[in-house]
């Protein structure tokens, strides 16, 4: 990965009011922070940033980032935006080693036409947008590319399946479904329905047949008591013939 060369100027004024000054001479506040090594806060031109960040990329570029005679290899890694702007108004820039591995998060991108899927009204649901990795600083890709020209309806692409590049690990499960093949959203929403038609019938059923069985109990405890009192008139018709 090639490195772009970024020019800062040492020291950033105090101050809400100084800070907005600045930022409307069109630069923007940030640190320069790495281990072993106090703070540096630095200014930077707004222009030259978003050209050094909207290389193929992105904020995985490594930034020569140049503060008067001192060369630090640096990567942006936090980016405070305006609420309504989105203008970048605070950056923070951390020092890496090249020899040293390092954490990053590449985005995915899908190639390939889904002919198959698409003859069959299918929808191609991409679950995972960015892969963490392991690398060296000039190992990590500006993207990774996965092909979804094979996928049909009920098939998925795991995390497992992605060639990564050499040198370059990740910790994710690779069980994780980066894209999946799903049936047309129509055919979905009947099935929802099906299932939940099936499932109404089914408590009703139920209900009646704990309200039949219910009506039974009751039905057979009334012809008990009946036949209890019968017995009872029989057995005083009885005395009365004896006296």
């Amino acid at each position: 990965m090639a490195e772009f060369i970024l020019s800062a100027e040492p020291g950033r004024p105090i101050g809400s009011r100084r800070a907005r000054r600045l930022r409307a001479e069109g630069r923007v506040p940030a640190v320069v922070y790495g281990e072993g090594m106090d703070a540096v806060p630095v200014t930077v031109h707004a222009r030259d940033l978003r050209a050094a960040l909207s290389t193929e990329a992105g904020l995985n570029a490594l930034l020569s980032l140049r503060v008067d005679s001192k060369r630090y290899l640096t990567m942006a890694r936090e980016l405070q935006r305006h609420p309504v702007r989105g203008t970048v108004i605070h950056v923070d820039f951390q020092v890496v080693d090249p020899e040293r591995v390092i954490s990053a998060e590449v985005p995915i991108s899908l190639v390939g036409e889904t002919v198959e899927l698409h003859r069959a009204d299918g929808v191609l649901d991409q679950q995972l947008f960015g892969l963490p990795v392991r690398a060296r600083p000039a190992d990590i890709p500006a993207h990774l590319e996965v092909d979804v020209s094979a996928v049909v309806i009920g098939s998925v692409i795991r995390v497992s399946e992605i060639a990564l590049p050499e040198g370059v690990t990740t910790d994710l499960d690779p069980e994780s479904i980066v894209v999946a093949g799903q049936p047309p959203r129509v055919q979905e929403e009947e099935v929802a329905e099906a299932e939940a038609a099936e499932a109404e019938a089914a408590e009703a059923e139920a209900a009646a047949t704990e309200g039949g069985a219910r009506e039974g109990e009751a039905a057979q405890a009334g012809g008990g008591g009946g036949g209890a009192g019968g017995a009872g008139g029989a057995g005083g018709t009885g005395g009365s013939e004896e006296g």
